[in-house]
């Protein structure tokens, strides 16, 4: 099955991931470096003289920080990997979620129809689902499979730098008697930063909540969805347990082929997919306006499951294929054991 060829850089030019790449280590190594100022100077101070409980609350939100900086670096944030080239953009692909439509987008790059929300990266040259946004401070994308990590390193990075700066502050107090030295010239050291990166933190935290509340992404922006209704959204109780507590589903390790491949005509519609989303090449009736509550789909559509909006429909497509290839395979094992039956 061919595939797209990644292109060739001219000879000389510098690789495209080595800069992001450096910047990414550069951001964990400064948190290292300031780290171990923070110890060694003035929560070394405090420990020497009995007050134990400032580094070892700030060694536990070091700890912290540093696993959710590092799982981040490196984790997968749903990347569907790249299609064939034996269908083209010319087949239309229109799901519905929550009764409002969405016409499948053809990704050029990747050789596929996108699902709701998938995005591909220009920076990573990958299609992620559930896209929310770059990150250069990690160099990594920020999709469904990380963005709990994403969450986790901002409330982490918040309460850390928190903990640095009023450990400073404490330190810097309990010493006024005493001339200024390398412990308080330290301290200052690594209390300005930590002020600095502290308010943008928490403005940065807020606006996350704030749209995990409202189930919205960053890359889509104000008025995505036309008269305030957004499909995605399933209450803010519901829409913070899919972001943090719901199964992510399967990796996507294989091609993503299943997107682009029609539906026949023999396939029945199941009520077991994990995904809530189901292709379809006919145009759906016409359905009754947005309210609250679940409402009936389409016929011929798959009925939405528990699953969160936007992601898991590759999964959900996939299973479906396997399934119709494993009741192919137990037909076609029947029918010769039936025809020596019936010649016995």
């Amino acid at each position: 099955m061919p595939l797209l060829k990644a292109p060739h850089l001219p000879p000389g030019a510098p690789l495209p991931w080595i800069l992001p790449s450096l910047f990414a280590a550069f951001n964990v190594a400064l948190l290292l470096i300031f780290s171990g100022l923070f110890f060694a100077f003035p929560c070394r101070w405090l420990a020497q003289n009995g007050e134990w409980a400032f580094p070892l609350v700030s060694g536990l939100l070091c700890v912290l920080t540093v696993f959710s900086l590092v799982s981040l670096n490196f984790s997968d944030p749903g990347i569907l990997h790249q299609g064939s080239n034996e269908q083209g953009p010319t087949m239309v692909h229109v799901v519905w979620v929550n009764h409002r439509a969405f016409r499948l987008q053809w990704c050029q790059k990747c050789r596929f129809h996108c699902p709701p929300r998938t995005y591909h990266c220009p920076w990573c040259n990958i299609c992620v689902e559930d896209f929310d946004h770059h990150c250069k401070w990690v160099n990594n994308c920020i999709g469904h499979r990380n963005f709990r990590f994403f969450l986790l390193l901002v409330l982490s990075l918040c309460l850390y730098s928190g903990a640095m700066l009023v450990t400073c502050l404490i330190f810097l107090g309990r010493t006024t008697h005493l001339p200024f030295s390398l412990d308080k010239a330290m301290a200052l050291v690594v209390a300005v930063p930590a002020t600095g990166f502290l308010v943008p933190l928490s403005l940065l935290l807020l606006i996350q909540a704030a749209s995990v509340s409202a189930a919205e992404r960053s890359y889509e922006g104000k008025g995505q969805y036309l008269q305030g209704y957004n499909p995605f959204d399933r209450g803010c109780a519901n829409n913070w347990y899919l972001t943090i507590c719901a199964p992510l589903g399967p990796k996507y390790m294989a091609e993503a082929v299943w997107l682009q491949r029609m539906v026949g005509s023999d396939w029945v519609p199941k009520q077991n997919l994990h995904g809530p989303l189901c292709s379809s090449a006919l145009p759906p009736p016409a359905l009754p306006g947005p309210g609250p509550g679940p409402q009936a789909q389409p016929p011929g559509l798959c009925k939405p499951g528990t699953g969160p909006p936007g992601s898991g429909e590759a999964a959900a497509l996939q299973e479906t294929h396997t399934e119709r290839e494993a009741e192919t395979q137990e037909e076609g094992e029947a029918g010769p054991t039936q025809g020596a039956r019936r010649g016995t």
